[in-house]
């Protein structure tokens, strides 16, 4: 959270971050909390060495900070926004549960005792880019292992997963510190929306399709929601050599032709090239649809009623960029009129299914 926070803030020129980190000690709080005008409380203990660290790590470094705080309101009169991210492990009775909880009181304190701006977030499950891999995030480990062709451990895959997005936290942080100290009146505890509810087993699914997916040419529905924020992270996981990947093409006297995407519901990705004097297509469909864009070259599209008789023309140039569809019920060709090699890119509304094609060779 914290790498992904300060980028987000480095995007606005006129807000300066200081930092607090493990190496830096306690005294320096005071510091620290007068020369700022907003604290994000990101630190935190989950996995220590000795337990002991929970307690110092936790409740005693909020404690400290909720005191500088308020010393610095009752010093200067100005008020430092508290923004401190708990855990919903505060529910159980665990160490880390317990250590948290106790956080939550020292800055509870200070709302009380000196009227400090805190908001507490009891998040579940963060995922998103830069979290560490075979630590404490199953989101992160899977995409980190499947990534690299490394096994994944799942003891029961039905396990209940409650999940927020790193975007989506953010968002919900920065809001609240544009609005300066005032929270508003909904309370001490601030929720991060959407929330998502899953299981181990469906997330390792979505995670594992991801990556079989560039080997069949498809891409999910990843535009929104849980597998949006999943396939953003899982490709942040990806090793730099693995930023490319080829795809087939096939070449013949016409030229050659490279499907690049295929979806399962918004249909498929591919471009062609025509060299001078050829012409392909000389089919028609009675369903299927396409879109094509001349991206250089040349083109004339003839087209062919199959009920009337009609014809249309159209001539295109990679210069003067248009979409042309091709209509059901029309037989339809494209033919390189130009000097130079076509290139043209098409968009179908189906993955091409062999089986049915719904492409039916006629000649103009």
């Amino acid at each position: 959270m914290g790498k992904n926070l300060r980028l987000r803030l480095s995007e606005h020129s006129d807000i300066e971050v200081l930092t607090f980190t493990r190496e830096s000690p306690l005294s320096a709080l005071t510091e620290l909390v007068g020369q700022v005008d907003y604290v994000f409380h990101l630190a935190g203990v989950n996995r220590p060495d000795d337990p002991q660290e929970f307690i110092s790590g936790n409740a005693d470094l909020t404690r400290a900070l909720a005191e500088a705080v308020c010393r610095e309101l009752e010093n200067t009169g100005k008020k430092v926004p508290v923004i401190f991210t708990s855990s919903t492990q505060v529910m159980h009775d665990n160490p880390y549960g317990l250590s948290k909880h106790a956080a939550e009181d020292a800055l509870l304190e200070g709302v009380r005792s000196c009227d400090i701006p805190v908001k507490i977030f009891r998040l579940p499950n963060v995922f998103g880019k830069w979290c560490r891999p075979n630590y404490n995030s199953a989101v992160a480990t899977f995409c980190h292992n499947i990534a690299r062709n490394l096994p994944i451990q799942i003891d029961d895959p039905e396990a209940a997963l409650t999940l927020v997005y790193i975007d989506d936290v953010l968002n919900t942080f920065v809001g609240l510190m544009d609005q300066g100290e005032d929270f508003g009146s909904d309370g001490v505890f601030g929720m991060v929306t959407p929330e998502y509810t899953t299981t181990v087993g469906a997330v390792a699914g979505l995670i594992q399709g991801f990556k079989d997916g560039r080997e069949a040419l498809r891409v999910d529905a990843v535009g929104e929601g849980l597998i949006r924020a999943l396939y953003a992270t899982y490709l942040s996981y990806l090793p730099a050599e693995q930023f490319s990947y080829p795809v087939p093409s096939h070449t013949d006297a016409r030229g050659t032709f490279v499907e690049m995407l295929k979806t399962p519901d918004a249909g498929q990705l591919s471009f062609f090239t025509a060299h001078p004097g050829v012409t392909r297509g000389g089919h028609y469909h009675h369903t299927k649809t396409e879109k094509f864009l001349v991206i250089q070259g040349k083109a004339r599209f003839r087209f062919r009623h199959m009920a009337s008789g009609e014809t249309h023309e159209i001539i295109v140039r990679g210069e003067e960029p248009q979409v042309v569809d091709t209509v059901p019920g029309w037989s339809h060709d494209i033919s390189n009129i130009g000097q130079t090699e076509l290139i043209v890119m098409l968009w179908a509304n189906e993955v091409f299914d062999p089986r049915r094609p719904d492409t039916v060779t006629h000649a103009l």
